[in-house]
């Protein structure tokens, strides 16, 4: 058995006695030469689909177009997830209001395109002394960015950095 390959198939099923299941449904029990001899006939491939049973199943099946479709879904599913990025909008305590609008207007376009945005108040030197300003104006960018976003995480402190994460509201 390759090892790309996900089932054995057609001579390298070893059980004597197989499940059968054909193209329309119906499912019999009959020897492994048998069942190898209808898929010959229907040149289709008997692939063993449940090893573990007993009688092990089988399917009569054109195994390289199965093969082909499961792999169109799994590219499809994955074509299908949300891409999310992360957008970073960094702050000051001391920031004046035309920044501080500069700034939101892009976090809101941020959000309009459905990224998500971590916004932080950077601390130098001694600012640090002064939390409750870089809360507050990250409150304040919270308040600005409500009509697009809610809050995932509230501001947190990890080390010289005050940290606020926005996600964008499903419409």
């Amino acid at each position: 058995m390759n090892k790309e390959q996900l089932h054995k198939i057609n001579k390298e099923i070893t059980s004597l006695v197989v499940r059968v299941i054909l193209e329309d449904g119906t499912a019999n029990i009959l020897s492994l030469k048998e069942a190898l001899e209808i898929a010959d006939n229907l040149d289709l491939d008997l692939v063993e689909i449940s090893p573990n049973t007993n009688p092990p199943v089988c399917k009569v099946m054109n195994y390289q177009k199965y093969l082909y479709n499961l792999k169109k879904k799994q590219k499809d599913i994955k074509a299908k997830t949300a891409k999310i990025t992360i957008k970073e909008i960094r702050l000051g305590p001391n920031t004046d209001d035309h920044d501080f609008n500069f700034k939101v207007k892009h976090a809101i376009e941020f959000l309009k395109e459905g990224n998500k945005v971590k916004v932080d108040v950077f601390f130098k030197g001694r600012t640090i002394m002064y939390k409750e300003k870089g809360e507050e104006v990250l409150q304040r960018f919270a308040q600005a960015c409500e009509d697009y976003a809610k809050v995932e995480q509230t501001p947190r402190l990890e080390g010289k950095r005050m940290i606020l994460m926005l996600s964008p509201i499903k419409k």
